[in-house]
């Protein structure tokens, strides 16, 4: 036990500002489209064919090439276009371009998604966080067998009542053991999602792959109309999410969905399109999928609360925000420990002196 409990302490001292880092921006992203503050974001959503084709054929008919758009939906009024070079903008759904930026730092939820995702680094910074998780998941683990020890000292408060190390190591036990099952809950949906081959069996479903379509011109711009409504006559009820332009030849018009039983907000629900004539190639649907597909799509709304309404929505702020102080109090409280030890010998000497 005193070789898990030194553990806990060293590793914790290392990666504790990491895991509060993601425990903070985590907390901000539960509340992503309420902090998204940009004009008519709280317009009724508008997702009939009509209404989205007249949106995109406005999009494109600007001068940057697009990537993608993500259309207006229940949490966030508005549509966002990411252009080819890799520059953005929010458009209200009547066409009116009321945010654009050109770099992802430039929005504060685009960068705090980027921060908390992929720490600003890409796919290192991707791995690393996965890392981070399954620290996390270990000082969940061993935190609660070093709690038993102490159990009967058991005492919850929001706050260490001083900021003394023994004060603050007696908070961290209690309100660890207190936070376990929701840190649990984010912990290993983030852990799966990055690192799908720690799921085994339950995760390892292949995951369906775009047709191929012939290569043929195509014309700058498109009614896309007839392409939402045979979309919605393919998958009745479902609500229409993203429009994503091919990225390099012989790749078709890729139309994303959500119907009603997915969790996912952007839903896991294609529509593949020949972008020279509009006929739909092909289709990917989740509820012919196994169980693999069904536990991969629930990962990110869990991990997210994008399911369960305010109070899945609180209950995974109440994680973060314990993930935060557990993280950085304890960084605080070794360090000062260490601090204090040394301080501790160099008086001794003099001491002596004297």
């Amino acid at each position: 036990m005193h070789l898990l409990a030194l553990l806990h302490r060293w590793i914790g001292a290392i990666g504790g500002l990491l895991l509060a880092l993601l425990g903070l921006t985590g907390t901000l992203l539960v509340w992503r489209d309420e902090l998204t503050f940009v004009a008519h974001a709280g317009d009724p959503v508008r997702a009939d064919p009509a209404s989205l084709a007249k949106a995109v054929a406005m999009i494109s008919g600007g001068s940057q090439p697009i990537d993608r758009v993500t259309f207006a939906g229940d949490g966030l009024g508005v549509h966002q276009v990411v252009f080819k070079d890799g520059s953005g903008a929010y458009l209200s759904q009547a066409g009116e371009t009321v945010a654009r930026w050109s770099a992802s730092w430039q929005r504060p939820e685009l960068w705090l998604f980027d921060l908390h995702h992929r720490l600003l680094i890409g796919d290192t910074g991707e791995t690393i966080t996965g890392v981070a998780g399954l620290v996390g998941l270990f000082f969940v683990v061993t935190g609660i067998l070093l709690w038993w020890r102490t159990r009967r000292r058991f005492r919850l408060r929001a706050w260490p009542m001083t900021m003394k190390p023994g004060a603050i190591v007696h908070h961290h036990r209690d309100l660890g053991v207190v936070a376990a099952p929701l840190l649990l809950v984010s912990l290993v949906t983030g852990v799966l999602m990055v690192f799908p081959v720690l799921g085994g069996g339950l995760l390892a479903e292949a995951r369906p792959r775009p047709p191929r379509v012939e290569v043929r011109e195509v014309q700058g711009r498109r009614d896309l109309r007839p392409l939402f409504e045979a979309a919605a006559a393919i998958f009745p009820g479902a609500e229409f999410r993203r429009l994503q332009w091919p990225r390099k030849a012989g790749a078709p018009i890729v139309l994303r969905l959500r119907q009603p039983f997915e969790w996912t907000p952007n839903g896991r629900t294609f529509v593949y399109a020949d972008p020279a004539t509009l006929a739909v190639v092909g289709r990917a649907d989740p509820a012919a999928g196994g169980l693999a597909a069904s536990i991969r799509e629930k990962l990110y709304p869990v991990h997210a609360a994008k399911i369960g309404g305010p109070a899945w929505k609180l209950a995974m702020s109440v994680s973060g925000i314990a993930l935060t102080l557990l993280g950085s109090l304890a960084v605080y409280a070794f360090w000062r420990t260490q601090w204090n030890v040394r301080r501790a010998k160099r008086r001794k000497p003099r001491a002596k002196v004297e």
